[in-house]
C-alpha cells in the first residue's frame, strides 16, 4: 500500500499563548487520533521535530551556503510529520483532514517514493 507522509506546518509561536489545560487537551485530541490511525493500521510512524534545530543548506556556485534554522527566509516552522499508509491520495487527504494541527496550521500531503539502490 502507498505511504504518505503529513508535514505539519505553523508559525513558531502559534501555540505559545495557550495554558497548559489547553495545550493538555490538544496533546489528549492527538493522541486520539494517533490511536485510531494506529487501530485502523494507517500508521507507519509519527515524529515531532525539536524547537530551534535544524540547518538549511543550499549550493551557490561552488559552495555550500548554510543558515541558520529551518525556514528561516519564511518565518514557517516544521512541526513534524506523520507516516500514513493510504490505498490513495485522496484517501490519504481524507486522513489529513482530521489531523488535529489544522486548527493551528497547515498538513502538507506528499506521497513518499521509496529510493532503491541501483
Amino acid at each position: 500500500m502507498p505511504q504518505y507522509t503529513l508535514l505539519l506546518r505553523g508559525e513558531k509561536d502559534r501555540l505559545a499563548h495557550l495554558a497548559p489545560s489547553e495545550m493538555q487537551a490538544i496533546v489528549a485530541r492527538y493522541s486520539t487520533w494517533i490511536d485510531e490511525l494506529g487501530a485502523a493500521g494507517k500508521l507507519g510512524g509519527s515524529h515531532k521535530l525539536r524547537d530551534g534545530q535544524g540547518r538549511v543548506l543550499r549550493k551557490a556556485a561552488s559552495k555550500i551556503v548554510v543558515t541558520d534554522g529551518p525556514f528561516t527566509e519564511g518565518k514557517e516552522l516544521m512541526g513534524g510529520l506523520f507516516v500514513i499508509e493510504a490505498a490513495s491520495f485522496d484517501e490519504a487527504v481524507a486522513i489529513a483532514n482530521g489531523c488535529p494541527h489544522l486548527d493551528f496550521g497547515s498538513v502538507e500531503v506528499r506521497e513518499i517514493e521509496v529510493m532503491r539502490r541501483p
